[in-house]
């Protein structure tokens, strides 16, 4: 049986696929390889091909086909693949093109500025730029929370995390509260008495990139279909033909970028296996953020702080920077499964990571709905760390409230996707480990198989087939279970 109206609906989302792309290649050169003077004239490209992308989405015409396309007879892909159209189509019609432009150009201006300003401790230079985009993103919050009913923080939020609301998220974090801080003091006074050896530098750019492209290789990364570069903030970006990672380096601490590019391989990976047949399409997508996040946690945190995968990487670290004590394989694990509270949420430790993401989602959260205005942050910066880590921020913009790139550009709603995707990332290992009950002995051996087999099979290959809670039961056999990732924290640090 024909089906003319499902099949015109195909053909526009394939056109947005094709802007996407050009979309995504042209912000990966703007944080990646573009020079500075270059930023105004690529914001204001960008800006207007984000504007070109918002038209194609409200065009009336697809608002029949949508309509018609639900009386047609189709299969249970294409039947996703039509919800998510909807999803597309519902939250574009929300908000008018001028909005999508202002946000695009005040979120590159912002972002370009940050990279400066965050290296000169420049909060007020920074909150010059930050109050248009906290300015922009409240009015597109609420659009579309007049759109779909929600509140404002949770219609951005569901961007990121379908079906989600702010109510689970504080469920989840304040049962994480409750324990996190009792485990953290317990680990640190196992770990007291722990002789580490710290590795002895420098370790020149150079090596470092070529470390990273043998781990890269090692965990199955394809570089016919992507390559690494350098960034201010590391990212993951392209599309799943051509995945353009990045990382960062310091000569004095090779650790920071191996564990970076570790995991943006895990995103990379994801993108690089999504279903070629439904490229091009809603459903070919990855389903949600914080799934996406499950997958650079199981790569940087489950799998490569392991015991086991320490082992694997020994040889490499000796091939690259020579033999030294603190390369010996225990001393290495002990060296990534240090808990210790630092100022930086992306070298945070396994352990302390939940804090940095609660302390953002509750001022992500009370800034957009207008409880707080964005001078308030560093005030609040300083009282939350203090109260979560026991840090003192105050003054210490750089390493506080400015050291993330997501608010320059009005990523408001992303941050739950980290701790969501760490709860998953535990879930996923916790399965695979019932169906390989060896995984822990073939990963010592270097092979990743089973790993990578089961992530396939489950995750990569579904995309946005199902829902986020279907999703999540089919391939764990329950529903989203925080106690598994405080199981993990449990039994490997304390």
């Amino acid at each position: 049986m024909t089906t003319p109206h499902y099949t015109a609906l195909c053909k526009t989302w394939q056109r947005l696929y094709h802007y996407s792309h050009a979309a995504s290649i042209l912000g990966w050169d703007r944080n990646a390889m573009m020079p500075a003077n270059g930023n105004d004239a690529r914001a204001a490209a960008e800006a207007e091909l984000q504007a070109l992308m918002h038209r194609e989405r409200i065009d009336p015409q697809l608002k029949e086909l949508l309509r018609a396309a639900e009386d047609e007879t189709l299969t249970d892909i294409e039947r996703a693949n039509l919800r998510e159209m909807h999803r597309d189509w519902r939250e574009a019609n929300a908000l008018p093109e001028s909005l999508v432009q202002a946000k695009s150009l005040a979120g590159a201006r912002c972002e370009h500025a940050w990279r400066t300003q965050r290296a000169g401790n420049d909060w007020p230079g920074f909150l010059e730029n930050f109050r248009e985009v906290v300015k922009l993103s409240r009015e597109e919050a609420r659009l579309l929370a007049a759109d779909s009913g929600l509140s404002r923080y949770d219609a951005l939020m569901d961007r990121y995390e379908p079906g989600v609301r702010a109510a689970d998220i504080d469920r989840i974090f304040s049962e994480v509260k409750q324990w996190l801080p009792g485990l953290i003091s317990r680990i640190q006074t196992k770990q007291r008495d722990e002789k580490v050896i710290a590795p002895a530098g420098p370790f020149p750019v150079e090596k470092q990139r070529a470390l990273n492209h043998a781990v890269m290789t090692l965990l199955g990364f394809d570089f016919d279909g992507g390559r690494l570069d350098e960034s201010a903030h590391p990212f993951t970006g392209g599309v799943p033909e051509d995945i353009r990672l990045t990382t960062r380096y310091r000569e004095d601490d090779f650790v920071q970028s191996l564990m970076g590019t570790i995991h943006e391989t895990g995103h990379a990976r994801f993108e690089q296996n999504l279903p070629r047949v439904w490229l091009g399409q809603p459903v070919g997508h990855a389903r949600s953020y914080g799934i996406h996040e499950s997958q650079s946690l199981s790569f940087e945190m489950q799998l490569a702080r392991s015991r086991a995968f320490s082992g694997v990487l020994a040889p490499l670290l000796r091939e690259h920077f020579g033999t030294q004590p603190a390369f010996e394989p225990d001393n290495f694990c002990q060296l990534l499964t240090r808990v210790k509270p630092g100022f930086i949420r992306v070298n945070a430790d396994e352990v302390t990571y939940p804090a940095h993401i609660i302390l953002r989602h509750e001022i992500e959260r009370a800034l957009i709905e207008g409880d707080i205005e964005a001078a308030d942050i560093p005030k609040l910066w300083d009282e939350k760390m203090q109260s979560l880590l026991g840090i003192d921020t105050r003054g210490n913009f750089k390493d506080g409230c400015l050291q993330d790139v997501h608010w320059s550009d009005g990523s408001f709603g992303y941050f739950p996707s980290y701790t969501l995707g760490a709860m998953y990332a535990a879930q996923w290992f916790a399965a695979m480990r019932r169906s390989s009950p060896d995984l822990d002995t073939r990963i010592a051996m270097g092979d990743f198989t089973p790993v990578f087999e089961w992530l396939n099979a489950n995750v990569w290959s579904q995309a946005s087939r199902w829902d986020t809670p279907e999703l999540v039961r089919r391939a764990s056999g329950e529903a989203l279970n925080p106690a598994h990732f405080r199981a993990h924290l449990e039994a490997r640090y304390a």
